[in-house]
């Protein structure tokens, strides 16, 4: 049984170091440290997501439904 767990302590030992190596020094993926500790694009393109685009309501006036001098009131045209 002893052996059993510190097979399972190692395997999740050495997990833990190889996910630390994925992480390129901070940086994350496609980037790696620079001479001075700056992070730096490998040599690929970096593609960057568009932002989402975000469109204004339209406001259209309403057609005016009665001639100049009268209002719509109480369901019909009346004089003002």
């Amino acid at each position: 049984m002893k052996y059993l767990f510190a097979a399972v302590l190692l395997a999740g030992a050495v997990a833990g170091f190889s996910e630390a190596a994925s992480a390129a020094g901070g940086c994350g993926p496609g980037w790696y440290r620079g001479p001075y500790g700056g992070c730096r694009p490998m040599g690929g393109a970096v593609v960057v997501a568009p932002a989402p685009v975000v469109v204004a309501p339209v406001v259209v006036a309403r057609p005016r439904v009665c001639p100049w001098g009268f209002r719509w009131w109480a369901g019909r045209c009346r004089p003002v």
